[in-house]
């Protein structure tokens, strides 16, 4: 008879190895160099190393789901319907998304348990690649340079996945100054009996030493990305990749988002300042472009959500679907939010808590990137930012350089106030959603921010805060600013917020005059409380007691 810890050992690889056996069928993204875990052939030519680490971005583009099939986890949708349906300015009209949305989650539901799944598939993909890549560079198969872009891009897409898994598993660092339990951070491969005991040895550590590791390999991915996929040594990485795989700046705004998180604002001052000039272009719009990679806002809000507009200036990285692959009906985000006038379904809706906000005025042009569903009493708005419902080809935004903007404009009013430059950084977003468009520092559109709009520093970091509400909608970002800000006394929610029911947002609700905030009968949940973190899931805790579950649970 088996040990425990064999027991633990084999269910463990048995589980990894499900994870591969179950994306490696995939059509588009994944070239199937992990059809085992022990191909030793895969990293043995420069198009097979191509492939492998095709299939990180793969990984990360979707995963399985119960009954085997394909869902947009963790990154080609999830995250951004999971984020969204965590916080209250997106809504689900049906009971689709009520678990996540009415935070009635346990051990067993299906959609953190296969978020946490896929994001740590994604996370095992990345640590193989790493180890294959390093193999090939010492045997001579790949150059060093090209090694070590691989290598950072697979360190990136780590990151990325521990972050998203501290933000829906962990409390916030600014709980504690990163003391609170954190996650398993994985940083080898499993692939092995030998490599899945070492795996089922570790325990959670804590919020600080999973923040100091993202960091790390942010560092990594900063130092060692070309500047934009054009100028990277790989052959396949052409422009019309632009946006699908990293670039340097993309690993820059990435560390801005971690250091936001960590409440360290002069590090986020630090970082931006490498990729926000400290001095606009005051005669012209947009008034900041990057010194790296030559990033910007586009003109209009409407832009990086066009066909034409997902390779374009602005969208720093986004996850690619394709026709052929993708997140399904069940899954994909034209398909959940779409209107079903275009073939969608229109199962998340914008809520009017986030449509009736004073912030955002009723002339808004991203209020244009909404249409209306349903009829007479019963109408509602859904957002309009994916396009196409039919073929599911809308990519995943996940960095844009509005997040940039933003991000930096927060940090410089939380460190030095209002100053000419936090109010042109917030001004730089807001304005071109004005009506008459963008125009100029020297011309900016009535109802630009100014100095006196705001009775002290407080008011024009909420500002910011709301502008990212408004700026994001549809975009899933919601519940990390919840999160981030879980014990923030001024700009903090108290926790889960009140939210529409399901299925009760009605017209009348939506009222951008008298900002009216609309009903909530999905109570409202305190910071305290254990729903506030996801459970570990009983897959994970049933063949690795070592991940201990969250409190409550």
């Amino acid at each position: 008879m088996k040990s425990a810890m064999n027991k633990i050992i084999t269910g463990f690889l048995l589980a990894v190895l499900a994870l591969f056996l179950n994306t490696s069928c995939k059509k588009v993204l994944d070239i199937g160099p992990y059809d085992s875990l022990t191909d030793v052939t895969t990293f043995t030519t420069p198009d097979r190393v191509e492939s492998a680490v095709n299939g990180v971005y793969d990984a990360a583009q979707s995963g399985f789901y119960a009954g085997g099939a394909i869902r947009g986890y963790p990154f080609g949708a999830a995250s951004i319907e999971q984020g969204d349906m965590r916080g209250e300015d997106m809504l689900t009209f049906v009971t689709f998304y009520a678990i996540t949305y009415n935070a009635t989650y346990n051990v067993s539901s299906a959609n953190n348990d296969f978020h946490f799944q896929t994001l740590y598939a994604l996370i095992n993909k990345a640590n193989l690649t790493i180890e294959g890549v390093t193999g090939a560079v010492g045997s001579g198969v790949i150059s060093n340079s090209l090694g070590d872009v691989y290598k950072a891009e697979c360190r990136f897409l780590r990151a990325m996945a521990h972050h998203e898994l501290l933000i829906h598993f962990a409390r916030p660092y600014r709980d504690g100054n990163g003391s609170q339990q954190g996650i398993i951070y994985r940083d080898f491969g499993i692939n092995s009996d030998a490599t899945s005991a070492a795996a089922a040895a570790k325990t959670r550590t804590s919020v600080l030493d999973g923040y100091t590791k993202i960091l790390a390999d942010l560092d990594y991915a900063e130092a060692n990305l070309p500047v934009s996929t054009s100028a990277a040594p790989s052959p396949v990485n052409a422009s019309t990749n632009k946006t699908y795989r990293v670039t340097k700046a993309a690993a820059i705004a990435m560390k801005m988002r971690v250091k936001l998180h960590m409440g360290d604002w002069p590090g986020v001052i630090t970082d931006g300042a490498k990729i926000v000039p400290n001095t606009p272009n005051l005669g012209a719009y947009p008034g900041f472009v990057s010194q790296v990679g030559g990033w910007k806002l586009e003109t209009s809000p409407v832009t990086p959500f066009t066909a034409g507009g997902w390779q374009g200036n602005e969208t720093m990285f986004s996850i690619r679907n394709a026709a052929t692959d993708n997140g399904g009906v069940n899954g994909a985000l034209p398909n959940m939010l779409g209107n079903t006038s275009i073939g969608g379904r229109g199962i998340i809706r914008v809520s009017p808590i986030v449509y009736n906000l004073p912030e955002f005025l009723c002339n808004d042009v991203r209020r244009s990137m909404m249409s209306q569903i349903g009829t007479g009493a019963a109408i509602n708005y859904v957002s309009t930012k994916y396009i196409d419902p039919v073929t599911s080809t809308d990519p995943a935004p996940m960095i844009r350089y509005a997040e940039v903007l933003l991000t930096l404009a927060e940090a410089e009013g939380r460190q030095n106030g209002i100053t000419t430059k936090s109010l042109r950084l917030l001004n730089e977003v807001r304005n071109r959603a004005l009506p008459g468009g963008p125009g100029t520092f020297n011309l900016p559109p009535a109802g630009t921010y100014t100095a006196g709009s705001f009775a002290n520093a407080n008011a024009f970091v909420k500002a910011v805060l709301q502008e990212r509400r408004i700026e994001f909608i549809a975009e899933g970002k919601r519940w990390a600013d919840i999160h981030r800000n879980g014990t923030d006394a001024v700009f903090g929610t108290g926790g889960i917020p009140a939210k529409v029911g399901v299925g009760e947002s009605l017209f009348a609700m939506y009222n951008c005059v008298t900002n009216a905030v609309p009903p909530t009968s999905q109570v409202a949940y305190p910071y305290s409380d254990y729903r506030f973190l996801w459970p570990i899931p009983q897959t994970e805790t049933q063949i690795n007691p070592n991940y201990a579950q969250n409190p409550g649970y």
